[in-house]
């Protein structure tokens, strides 16, 4: 195999001090190990947890480029990713999270639809989720291959998103040069970050073709995850807040750079 991608992988990790850690974290790495093309470097967005660092200096990264960033701030999802992107040194950029998986064939697939569609900038894989016991439970950016939700096959728009949220950039190959001329995740936008920023490339005319293939396999609820704190809401609860976050991205999304946004409380 040879690396002859020019993609950063982007790993953002918060904590090795969660159930199955090692479990996860050694499927992760040996699904980009496994992939028939490889990418130039694997960037790990690390806290400062000591047994985290320690994980990390004494795995087994043999026939991977690593590079290790330490994360000093507060962490968070959003801005770790922001500083692994930052940090790389390739063309393109992929979106990694501990605890998922790459197709074998992933990125052998993007390079090749990469050479067919050079306008294109982002790439998303169709996603296989799966439930905390490996059970499947859904596909995700399957849609914009459904009639009423896209208006060109493969292709994700602003109006497709308007209709439709439910799309995922874990395992998405994404141009550098995207991050760096629109902005990078906002932290600000809690739960629905994703989305905002899809509203904000569709927003400024940025090609996003989702390939049909399995692409990305993804855990959905796992213990400590950003979803957890929610399993024990109630339904009500839940959907009155992913509905203020969902009116906050289509708020905010005409933003290039993030800002702090106060909102008034409604009369309606």
């Amino acid at each position: 195999m040879e690396n002859n991608l020019s993609l950063s992988v982007i790993l953002p990790v918060k904590s090795a001090v969660v159930k199955d850690f090692d479990s996860f974290f050694d499927k992760a790495i040996k699904s980009i190990k496994s992939n028939k093309v490889l990418p130039s470097e694997l960037v790990i967005v690390h806290t400062q947890e000591e047994q985290l660092k320690t994980h990390l200096s004494q795995y087994d990264f043999s026939g991977l480029n690593v590079k290790l960033v330490e994360f000093v701030d507060t962490p968070n999802y959003c801005s770790q990713v922001n500083m692994g992107i930052k940090e790389s040194s390739s063309e393109f950029v992929s979106i990694f999270e501990f605890d998922d998986e790459y197709s074998s064939i992933w990125f052998k697939n993007v390079k090749e639809y990469m050479s067919h569609y050079p306008d294109v900038q982002v790439f998303l894989p169709v996603v296989v989720d799966t439930d905390n016991k490996g059970v499947f439970a859904g596909f995700t950016n399957e849609a914009v291959f459904a009639a009423n939700f896209t208006q060109e096959m493969g292709y994700l728009t602003n109006e497709t998103l308007h209709t439709y949220q439910n799309f995922q950039t874990a395992g998405s190959v994404i141009s550098k040069k995207v991050f760096e001329d629109f902005g990078y995740f906002k932290p600000s936008v809690k739960l629905t970050f994703v989305y905002e920023f899809l509203l904000r490339l569709t927003y400024n005319s940025v090609k996003i073709m989702t390939i049909p293939r399995i692409g990305y396999k993804h855990l959905n609820m796992r213990e400590g995850s950003i979803f957890w704190s929610y399993k024990n809401s109630s339904e009500k609860m839940l959907d009155e807040e992913v509905k203020f976050w969902l009116q906050t991205a289509k708020k905010e999304y005409f933003f290039v750079e993030d800002r702090t946004i106060k909102y008034e409380p409604s009369n309606s």
